[in-house]
């Protein structure tokens, strides 16, 4: 479980996390990129999530949902007790997580936001999310990511 220099696997070796590491190569502007990971890496789709960064009544909010689907801006909202959700500006997204699109993870973020989790992921034994670079998803425990992000759990994919 070697580390490969991103926040995301830093904070996996810090706090001892049992993970592995997945490289793949698929250019970014790909459609449906997360698809063509899980693709790529020869897994089911619903187990490969995605990282959204989301505004809620103004603030800063993380969905994490499988790639097959996308985030129901109205159930996250409501996930958080907020009133209105939106996807947040790119750059915005970029800057607040320290992070490139494609790459973003919901570990080691620069600045910690509120995340939401899909409730789907807790019927995986194991999820992938991105570890925080392009081409780099990190496969872990749900519950641990779960715990590493003080997450809330809610059906929030659409």
């Amino acid at each position: 479980m070697a580390s490969s220099g991103t926040p995301a696997t830093a904070l996996l070796a810090r706090e001892k996390v049992t993970h592995r590491l997945h490289s793949y190569e698929v250019d970014a502007d790909t459609p449906n990129y997360g698809a063509a990971v899980a693709d790529s890496l020869g897994i089911a789709q619903e187990r490969v999530f995605k990282t959204l960064v989301t505004t809620i009544d103004g603030a800063l909010t993380i969905a994490v949902v499988p790639v097959t689907g996308d985030v129901d801006l109205k159930a996250l909202a409501s996930a958080v007790g907020g009133k209105r959700a939106a996807l947040a500006d790119r750059g915005l997204a970029e800057k607040t997580t320290g992070y490139v699109r494609g790459g973003i993870s919901p570990l080691g973020q620069r600045r910690k936001l509120q995340t939401v989790i899909d409730a789907s992921a807790s019927t995986h034994p194991t999820v992938y999310v991105s570890a925080g670079r392009r081409g780099l998803q990190v496969e872990l425990d749900p519950s641990d990511l779960l715990q590493l992000t003080g997450t809330t759990l809610a059906r929030i994919a659409g």
